[in-house]
């Protein structure tokens, strides 16, 4: 398993150990010795996935203290161009953007820390997409940023479709973070 920095803090591109042959492949998505190893957050607590059709926008997503958590997001099927925004206050990539190509023909995934906030758009017919999340999921806790107010080339085709709840979120410029960048101990939580 090879994990490589991005542009933002604690935010990883990680490129899984996987063994393609005549049969298929076997792909190992997490190690929790690797992680930590790290000093990255190796409990998970809770695994989803999500189906989605082409032009489907989902985000910008993240829970709020004391739910926050950090995800791993792999594409298991299709195409997706996955975005995180950094909304911890004091990081020197404050409400700055960092965006992948994320496809089940490669089984590359996104750690995204605690703090930012994560959505993508469906390029393909559909795309299944796995989150690991260190939190168990709070319905008092959920809660995102308007997608259209982040600063990202969407690779839109035509007019995304975008549930009412995601629209509905505030723009960036409005959004108060409660969210603190913290060196030391960031990639704990």
């Amino acid at each position: 398993m090879r994990l490589h920095k991005t542009s933002l803090p604690g935010c990883l591109f990680v490129e899984p150990t996987w063994h393609k042959d005549v049969r298929g492949c076997l792909v190992k998505g997490f190690q929790a010795s690797v992680f930590a190893e790290l000093g990255l957050n190796s409990t998970f607590n809770e695994s989803y996935y999500s189906v989605s059709n082409r032009n489907v926008l989902r985000g910008m997503h993240f829970q709020m203290p004391p739910h926050q958590h950090a995800k791993i997001v792999s594409c298991l099927s299709g195409e997706i161009y996955d975005v995180i925004v950094d909304l911890r206050i004091g990081s020197p990539t404050f409400c700055k953007t960092e965006s992948f190509y994320l496809s089940g023909a490669s089984p590359n995934a996104i750690y995204i820390p605690s703090g930012c906030a994560h959505g993508f758009y469906t390029l393909s017919a559909e795309a299944m997409i796995h989150y690991l999340v260190s939190t168990e999921w709070d319905a008092t806790a959920d809660f995102g940023i308007n997608w259209a107010s982040v600063d990202t080339p969407w690779p839109l085709s035509r007019q995304p479709i975008v549930s009412e709840r995601d629209h509905s979120f505030p723009a960036i410029a409005e959004f108060s973070s409660p969210f603190v960048f913290e060196r030391e101990s960031e990639m704990k939580r």
